[in-house]
């Protein structure tokens, strides 16, 4: 099979060209797995934060990608939750050990057994990949693969980052940053709370336009102070420094969220800007997302289905991936980026 790989820590602005096109055994499914044949995969952030070394694979050469659509061609014969032509996706959360106190609870994401697709273990840059039946996720009939694929973890971290934020009607959300994931977080916040006022900040003029024909209330640049102060934040930005500016314009008692499974290299200027009455007193509050649960999945697929979230991409070929995660690095980005597989 055609698969693109991951040989070695690089960095994008010095090689272009991270992945390379390889031929590899078609993988063959455990008792408890499934061969998907892969349609398309979604390009994550994440991605870049596995080439740089930010969240390095423990193997070479290993495939990235998390964000699967495809249709199961074998099953093991283990399996009883899926058959033969069925359509699945599979996202971040590759398997868990399924037996301590956060799997129990649900949890998945915080089991120190998590194992990552793309990272942990072989994803969807390739023609074919294997997941345990536990961990694949069927996609509702309204999306075509290529809207599927986003909702996989763009749309799925945002889900569980709204969740977190404990947000509740009428109260002010800041979107700082507005890729992938922030574009389905507002439409599912518009929808969730309708008497909410929402503000992005984001660097790039196209993604403040972006925002506001999605019912932005108000755009504006990281570094610039909105009109109003907001309650809650979900971050989705690289960097430190957004944050820095997100916290000062925070409402006494709020939540800012960072979803991000690694920010790029500490900016120490940003970090010693941080003044404690300014940015974190009078119980502000800062809270990290860790990675996905499988029911984070499950009611996400759901939510979207019911009130037509419709992701906005870009398709590339599957030996374009490169330059997918340049656009990505170099922020040429409206919506999410998806890689036809086959």
């Amino acid at each position: 099979m055609k698969a693109m790989v991951i040989n070695k820590i690089s960095r994008l602005d010095v090689d272009k060209n991270p992945l390379e096109l390889v031929d590899m055994p078609v993988p063959v499914p455990g008792e408890k797995e499934l061969l998907v044949k892969v349609s398309v995969c979604g390009v994550c952030h994440t991605e870049l934060d596995e080439i740089e070394g930010r969240t390095p694979p423990p193997i070479f050469p290993m495939i990235p990608g998390h964000q699967v659509v495809g249709r199961v061609i074998e099953t093991g014969r283990e399996v009883t939750k899926f058959r033969k032509g069925e359509r699945v996706g599979i996202a971040w959360i590759h398997s868990a050990c399924g037996t301590c106190k956060f799997c129990l609870e649900g949890n998945e994401n915080l089991c120190t057994g998590f194992e990552a697709t793309g990272r942990d273990a072989h994803g969807g840059y390739a023609e074919f990949t294997t997941v345990r039946e536990d961990f694949a996720f069927p996609i509702p009939d309204v999306f075509t693969d290529f809207e599927a694929a986003p909702l996989l973890c763009a749309g799925t971290i945002g889900y569980r980052s709204l969740r977190l934020t404990d947000m509740k009607d009428g109260e002010n959300l800041a979107l700082i940053g507005f890729g992938a994931s922030a574009h389905l977080v507002i439409q599912m916040t518009r929808y969730r709370y309708p008497n909410s006022k929402i503000f992005v900040f984001a660097r790039s003029a196209g993604e403040r336009e972006f925002a506001k024909e999605l019912g932005a209330y108000w755009t504006g640049d990281t570094s610039e102070e909105p009109p109003e102060r907001f309650h809650r934040a979900i971050d989705t930005t690289p960097v430190w420094g957004a944050i820095v500016d997100g916290l000062k314009n925070m409402e006494r008692g709020g939540r800012f969220v960072i979803n991000a499974i690694r920010k790029e290299e500490p900016d120490k200027r940003a970090l010693l800007m941080i003044d404690y009455p300014t940015h974190l007193w009078l119980e502000k509050e800062i809270k990290s997302v860790a990675n996905v649960a499988g029911q984070d999945v499950r009611e996400f697929l759901d939510l979207a289905a019911r009130i037509h979230i419709r992701p906005e991409v870009q398709v590339y070929r599957l030996e374009e991936a490169n330059q997918a995660l340049t656009d990505l690095k170099e922020k040429r980005i409206r919506g999410a980026k998806v890689l036809k597989i086959s």
